[in-house]
């Protein structure tokens, strides 16, 4: 049973990220470069939008149940509970879109929750025999997924510090930007495009190895 939800896991997760890239395409009226994805909510394909956290919690969700047994440690245990949370943000995002009070607080939940889950998680499963083999690369994905936050974040400053410099008014409201002023560095939508494709390549890493051991 648990192979069947690592191999389900593994699908929502490839899904998620064709979802993405199908976004980019129906929408190439956002900026994959400085508008972010939780953004494409504002365009005529929000439904898709929504079908992507959906498959997105569904990975996480069907990969915590498919490794529930492995991590032996504490810290390994309380990971895969913060699993299941980054699972709850995801899909709380896909009915409570970048327009509504509660979409901040699906953001606030499901990122920093799949990043503590990984680390957690795959602290712990380096430990055993069965995962001694992929020790290296488990924990450089799993290190990615903070890694990715922290680029967000500097890249939110770029982009703040280039738009107060460009002495242009900071808007109160994404949507009425159609283009960046001169000057501005807008690269906040590709590293939050990145940390999509980070967070769902641990999942996929994690779930595929649990299937062979």
């Amino acid at each position: 049973m648990s192979n069947q939800f690592a191999r389900f896991s593994i699908i929502a997760s490839v899904l998620t990220l064709l979802l993405l890239v199908a976004l980019n395409i129906l929408s190439p009226e956002f900026d994959p470069a400085w508008r972010m994805v939780s953004e494409y909510a504002n365009g005529n394909y929000g439904w898709v939008l929504s079908l992507f956290f959906v498959c997105w919690g569904i990975s996480t969700w069907a990969l915590a149940y498919a490794i529930w047994s492995e991590p032996k440690t504490k810290a390994g245990r309380i990971g895969l509970y913060f699993l299941i949370a980054a699972g709850v943000g995801e899909v709380m995002a896909a009915f409570f879109d970048i327009n509504h009070s509660l979409h901040s607080l699906a953001s606030f939940i499901g990122i920093p929750s799949l990043a503590i889950a990984a680390m957690l998680i795959s602290k712990s499963l380096v430990k055993e025999e069965a995962w001694a083999s992929v020790k290296k690369n488990l924990l450089l994905s799993a290190n990615l997924t903070w890694i990715s936050i922290l680029l967000m974040a500097i890249s939110f400053v770029i982009l703040i510090v280039t738009f107060t410099q460009s002495g242009a008014e900071m808007p109160t409201d994404s949507t009425t930007v159609t283009a960046l002023p001169a000057g501005v560095i807008g690269l906040v939508g590709w590293v939050n495009r990145f940390l999509v494709i980070v967070y769902n390549a641990w999942v996929i890493f994690v779930a595929k190895h649990s299937i062979k051991i």
